[in-house]
């Protein structure tokens, strides 16, 4: 969730193309310069919104808007006040000076100029010109939601949702972001959508989540995109739809959303709502990974360790697996173990794969805790410790992980890391035995056991 400031009243699209020229005055910016010249406020508004557009007769020139947006402004003309502080705020045709933006946002905010109110607000959340003070922010915007300002309601709707400058209240976040969603503002109704997937304010209903993501999405909201389509990826208040679903997440993806690169990367390795494409899964985990999103840098990895839809390079694989488990990616970081364990991509390392196995095996990776335990039995970077083996072992055959329970089956039986008990190698064999594990099916036939 995060709060937006408005941008300049009345803004056009704005000629690039041009600068400034030697004054040379025509169409409506005349009229307006004539009187703004005898010291019209409103004149002297309008034509510095010429200058700012280089529409109606003379030249995009900040500077000039600078000018005579402060001319209006020095005189109490509160649109020109707002305007003069958004120049400051965003360093057009001056300086960038949040003090001199504050200062002017604050003179047009005590006239009603909701915008001004909004921005001041901004200021004040952010710390911008002013110190930070979120009741102060809270209260400018109120003044401005409370007039309609669409922004000031879903910035209102933030606070009272993250409990900034009020107390937290879903409830009052959700109403905020009706009344700027009804407005059809795009980012309060994808709030107001995330609101009732998860039921936060409102009661949880996905058809109305969906309802409001769509509107958000169709304004080419990004997080509405995505979301959308997860929506249709998991059948959430629309029928699934693997084909919908990756329409929306390369809406969202083509616009950066680092989420949405990887879940249309999944689509294209597994054949998901388009043809598989390996090559295309990797360029969008690469979007993805490039903006440091660790699941993404994680199956970059797999591509590069496997040469899926990329050329085998053990070493790039290596790497994008160490990014991911830098972040805390248990499946990479137990990867970046198998890579130091084999010497795939670096040097031969047992230490280093002892490091990352057991990052990953205290997130609860049962890989992890499986070939964790192997060190510990084999004495590979690590001491040799039949009990520590037994631990590991059997934290990753409770996960179901059939060679650990083939193996704590054996440690049972050898007493090795704890009490001998045959019955326990039987049970332990019997579950291996029945997810499969040849070995252990082979050994309970020798006994005599069935499984």
């Amino acid at each position: 969730m995060k709060r937006i400031i408005s941008t300049l009243l009345l803004m056009l699209f704005i000629s690039v193309n041009a600068f400034a020229q030697t004054e040379n005055i025509t169409g409506k910016a005349k009229e307006y310069y004539e009187k703004a010249q005898q010291g019209d406020t409103e004149a002297q508004n309008n034509l510095a919104y010429c200058y700012y557009a280089g529409k109606d007769g003379v030249y995009l020139n900040y500077e000039k808007a600078v000018y005579w947006w402060r001319k209006a402004a020095e005189q109490g003309y509160a649109l020109a006040q707002y305007n003069l502080g958004f120049c400051y705020a965003n360093g057009k045709g001056v300086n960038q000076d949040y003090t001199q933006a504050v200062y002017w946002y604050r003179k047009a905010a005590e006239q009603g100029i909701a915008t001004a109110q909004n921005n001041l607000g901004y200021c004040y959340e952010n710390g911008r010109g002013v110190n930070q003070d979120y009741s102060q922010a809270v209260y400018w915007y109120s003044k401005a939601a409370e007039q309609g300002n669409a922004q000031a309601q879903n910035n209102l709707g933030d606070c009272y949702y993250d409990g900034d400058g009020v107390t937290k209240d879903y409830q009052l976040a959700a109403e905020w972001y009706r009344k700027a969603a009804e407005q059809g503002y795009a980012e309060a109704q994808y709030n107001l959508g995330y609101c009732y997937k998860h039921g936060e304010g409102v009661a949880k209903d996905y058809r109305q989540a969906v309802e409001w993501y769509r509107k958000a999405a169709e304004q080419g909201y990004a997080e509405a995109q995505y979301n959308l389509g997860v929506c249709y990826d998991r059948g959430h208040g629309v029928t699934q739809d693997y084909r919908q679903a990756a329409e929306w997440y390369r809406k969202a993806a083509e616009q950066g959303d680092a989420y949405a690169q990887l879940n249309l990367g999944v689509f294209y390795d597994n054949g998901y709502g388009v043809a598989k494409d390996y090559r295309q899964a990797v360029e969008w985990y690469r979007k993805a990974a490039e903006q440091g999103n660790a699941q993404a840098q994680c199956f970059l990895g797999h591509c590069y360790h496997d040469g899926k839809g990329i050329a085998k390079d053990y070493r790039q694989a290596a790497e994008w697996y160490r990014k991911a488990a830098e972040q805390g990616f248990v499946d990479a970081q137990y990867r970046l173990g198998e890579c130091y364990y084999d010497g795939e991509g670096v040097a031969k390392d047992y230490r280093q794969a002892v490091e990352w196995y057991r990052k990953a095996a205290e997130q609860g990776n049962a890989d992890a805790q499986f070939y964790l335990g192997g060190c510990y039995k084999l004495g590979d970077g690590v001491s040799k410790d039949d009990q520590q083996a037994f631990e590991w072992l059997r934290k990753a055959a409770e996960q179901g992980h059939a060679k650990a329970q083939w193996y704590l089956g054996a440690c049972y039986g050898s007493g090795e890391g704890v009490s001998q008990d045959y019955q326990q190698t039987i049970e332990w064999w019997r579950k291996a035995a029945r997810q499969g594990l040849e070995k252990a099916q082979k050994a309970l036939e020798e006994l005599g056991e069935t499984w």
